[in-house]
């Protein structure tokens, strides 16, 4: 997949197995996963199967989440982007567009997140043609509450997702006229 945005300060790749030890970074880190279960990854082999995934997702479904770098050194700094949701059912919803992201927690409250995401909204709506977006937070975490809110989701309410035994919150956002 050929995916290559820029914004004033980040530049929003394909992911790839360079990125390995910036994912095993990442998603080892038990600050990023407090509200994703609380289950950070300790194997790097973990990471580049979470890479492989991906990677089949953008051959299968044309979509996936993209890395994220700061443009002026080129620093992993997390993910951000969509992903065509098939295989899971959240909310009673399966087959929709989420957006998300994920940052190293030394990159929390600068920006990069909103930043990001609002390209990813532009992609949306000028590449993909899409008329709706979802979004899905772990209720409580309140940063990416407020993110989802900045670029424009309506929070719409929570729900119980059994397979994790975790309150979550929904949200969403039609294509601007």
């Amino acid at each position: 997949m050929k995916i290559h945005l820029e914004t004033d300060r980040l530049r929003i790749r394909a992911l790839s197995e360079q990125d390995l030890d910036g994912m095993f970074a990442l998603d080892s880190n038990p600050e990023v996963h407090k509200y994703l279960g609380n289950k950070p990854i300790t194997k790097k082999e973990e990471a580049l199967k979470y890479i492989k995934d991906i990677k089949k997702q953008y051959e299968e479904r044309g979509i996936g989440r993209w890395a994220v770098e700061i443009k002026e050194t080129g620093e992993f700094i997390g993910w951000c982007g969509l992903r065509l949701y098939t295989d899971y059912t959240f909310n009673n919803f399966t087959n929709f567009y989420d957006i998300g992201y994920r940052l190293r927690p030394e990159f929390w409250g600068k920006g990069y997140a909103t930043e990001a995401s609002k390209a990813c909204l532009e992609y949306a709506w000028k590449v993909l043609k899409l008329e709706k977006v979802y979004g899905i937070t772990e209720k409580g975490n309140e940063a990416s509450h407020n993110v989802l809110l900045k670029i424009g989701l309506d929070y719409l309410e929570d729900f119980y997702y059994e397979p994790e035994n975790m309150m979550l919150r929904w949200y969403n956002i039609a294509k601007p006229n």
